[in-house]
């Protein structure tokens, strides 16, 4: 509340209706102003019975006017109380809502954070699982290529004991070398005609 006029009108209205006792104060000082000074005196002429009415009927008053503003000064505290207590529980409020904001904050650190160090680890897995893929590999087609370097060391030398070892060709051998031999000593170990099943 900026100002006291903004207080008094959110106050909930008073069940005492105040006597009004600064009326009869204020009466009474019209009457002590307005009363004939005394001849060459200081002194006034007042009218002792109205004004003796007025302060009994002011006294009579105060009382009850001093009840309501006691209720009123309650009224204000038991006010301000739930006014403190609304703003303590805005900012308490405030406060936690700030606390899980920064939580939520760290917590989404923290998550990026861990994801980045667990792409970077996959990543790193990656690389050496591949290396290890290719050094296999490697391994492996280095043996193959050993193994077949062998056995082309082998087939060569193969080769060539048996072109060692073979007779020279008959030149007329070589004229007949697509003509079947039908000699007797042939048919007679296979008949021309002779069909094994």
């Amino acid at each position: 509340m900026s100002d006291r006029g903004d207080f008094a009108t959110s106050l909930p209205p008073s069940p005492h209706q105040a006597p009004e006792v600064e009326p009869l104060l204020r009466r009474v000082v019209d009457l002590l102003e307005a009363a004939r000074p005394m001849p060459l005196s200081t002194s006034v002429m007042i009218q002792k019975d109205e004004i003796l009415e007025l302060l009994d009927e002011a006294l009579d008053r105060l009382p009850e006017e001093l009840r309501a503003a006691r209720w009123l000064l309650k009224e204000r505290e038991e006010f301000l109380v739930k006014v403190r207590r609304e703003g303590d529980d805005i900012l308490d409020e405030a406060r936690g809502q700030a606390a899980r904001m920064v939580e939520r904050t760290e917590v989404v650190k923290s998550a990026e954070q861990r994801a980045r160090q667990i792409v970077e680890g996959a990543e790193e897995e990656a690389r050496r699982m591949r290396h290890q893929v290719e050094d296999f590999c490697d391994q492996r087609l280095s043996t193959f290529e050993h193994v077949l370097d062998r056995t082309m060391a082998a087939v060569h030398a193969g080769r060539e004991r048996l072109q060692a070892t073979a007779p020279p060709p008959d030149p007329d051998e070589d004229d007949l070398a697509g003509v079947e031999d039908f000699s007797p000593s042939t048919e007679g170990s296979r008949g021309f005609f002779d069909q094994d099943v």
